[in-house]
């Protein structure tokens, strides 16, 4: 199975990427590739520029490397209850390039902060609107607390009951 990590943050030490690129190797077998979004970075999505520019190859690229999966880990960070300026801008274009972003792909959706929120409130709008972009979400989880339960150093989550949950998430993508 070929699946496709990313953390929607643009972050260089990224909680959220180092949650789903753990998260992808809890899947037997799988080969796994972890994106940066900062490899798409381009303009900030507007109509004009859209009219200007037509889609670009970073949006292009973008899609090519979702569409190339079996299945998808996406942890999405939270910047004041809602996505990131630069995953929602890549979002965007991707999306007018072709709305099925998620490419009907089984997917896990994750979300985690250092606090107690665990990122719930990006969460749940990426789970609601996953419908409109041919999302398959299967699960989701959010994670409090990050630096309670991931050894950062040995890239790993120590909370058990964090492990289940995230081994029962991933178990739905092969189900």
């Amino acid at each position: 199975m070929k699946v496709v990590a990313f953390g929607a943050s643009t972050h260089k030490t990224s909680i959220n990427k180092a949650l789903a690129t753990y998260v992808a190797g809890l899947i037997d077998g799988a080969e796994v590739k972890v994106l940066d979004i900062n490899d798409y970075e381009m303009p900030l999505y507007t109509q004009d520029r859209e009219e200007e520019l037509g889609s670009p190859e970073q949006a292009k690229q973008f899609l090519a490397d979702i569409a190339s999966a079996d299945a998808l880990v996406i942890s999405f960070a939270e910047h004041n209850g809602h996505y990131p300026a630069a995953y929602k801008s890549l979002f965007d274009w991707a999306s007018r390039t072709n709305r099925e972003v998620y490419a009907h792909k089984p997917a896990v959706y994750l979300s985690t902060s250092p606090g107690p929120g665990g990122a719930k409130s990006v969460l749940g709008a990426a789970v609601a609107s996953a419908e409109f972009f041919a999302g398959n979400v299967k699960a989701s989880v959010s994670v409090p607390n990050f630096y309670d339960v991931f050894d950062v150093e040995a890239g790993k989550v120590t909370d058990d009951a964090v492990n289940a949950e995230l081994k029962e998430a991933v178990a739905k993508l092969t189900a």
